[in-house]
């Protein structure tokens, strides 16, 4: 891992879900599990079936586009460049910061009908980084806004003994005060950036080594995102996905991703 220290596990696993995984053998547990969810609707997730909850921070508990497009507005401001508007931001977020960056440069040098753009835009990235960092750092939260229903949402995922981290591909120093400036950094045990491994998510990575943090087993712990990057991760690391209806997943119908369920807020896991 890349700068980050796993704390000691401060419980372990419930040794009910071990046992059980231990006598069945993982592919029954997981066999198991999907027929159990077969028998819920997308809004009725029984949640004795975990034992954490691993949740995604940007179109999952905090709409930030308006953080996005003022920050990277005010960095091509910087660098000489047009604006990129909203509906287009939306489309690129998701898969780190500094895929963000490259695309806004790829995007709004295109139109003029520049030769190689992709060489010009890497060759304006670290320019470009130093500046989005600086500005995102100035405004971070004051142009984002909770979505309905993720106080309650996390309330009823602690309620019910779930440990939680936070996991998403925004840089762990931009992650730490956004929940903070939203009153969500208390629900965390862990909060995990994107730069605190050496992959980001689709990568299932980032989702192995936060269940290692929480002393979970994947099949135990449910990944909560908004996107094709959350459930390509789950899928590979072995969690249980469920997709929230409302975020970005890069501008695409969410509702076509492969996920066990889908839920209009937090509020209705």
């Amino acid at each position: 891992m890349r700068g980050v220290q796993l704390e000691q596990c401060a419980s372990r696993p419930r040794f009910h879900s071990l046992a059980l995984q231990f006598f069945l053998g993982p592919v029954k547990y997981r066999a198991l599990f999907e027929l159990r969810l077969l028998a819920l609707n997308s809004t009725s997730l029984d949640l004795i079936y975990f034992d954490a909850a691993i949740v995604d921070l940007d179109g999952t508990m905090v709409d930030t586009l308006g953080d996005f497009a003022e920050s990277l507005n005010r960095m091509l401001r910087d660098l000489d460049l047009p604006p990129v508007a909203p509906a287009a931001i939306e489309r690129m977020v998701g898969k780190g910061s500094e895929h963000l960056i490259h695309s806004a440069l790829v995007h709004v040098m295109t139109p003029a009908g520049a030769v190689d753009v992709q060489a010009r835009a890497q060759a304006l990235f670290e320019r470009a980084w130093d500046r989005y960092q600086h500005h995102y750092l100035a405004i971070n939260g004051q142009h984002s806004a909770l979505y309905p229903g993720v106080i309650e949402g996390l309330n009823a995922l602690r309620a019910r003994g779930l440990r939680l981290a936070c996991l998403t591909n925004k840089p762990t120093s931009f992650a730490r005060p956004l929940l903070a400036a939203k009153g969500l950094d208390g629900f965390f045990e862990l909060v995990f950036g994107g730069d605190a491994f050496e992959r980001k998510k689709p990568d299932p990575l980032p989702l192995l080594k936060t269940c290692e943090a929480l002393c979970t087993v994947p099949a135990r712990t449910l990944m909560v995102g908004d996107s094709s990057n959350d459930a390509r991760a789950a899928r590979a690391a072995g969690c249980p996905v469920v997709l929230v209806t409302y975020g970005y997943n890069h501008g695409e119908p969410v509702r076509g991703v492969d996920a066990d369920g889908f839920v209009d807020s937090l509020a209705d896991l």
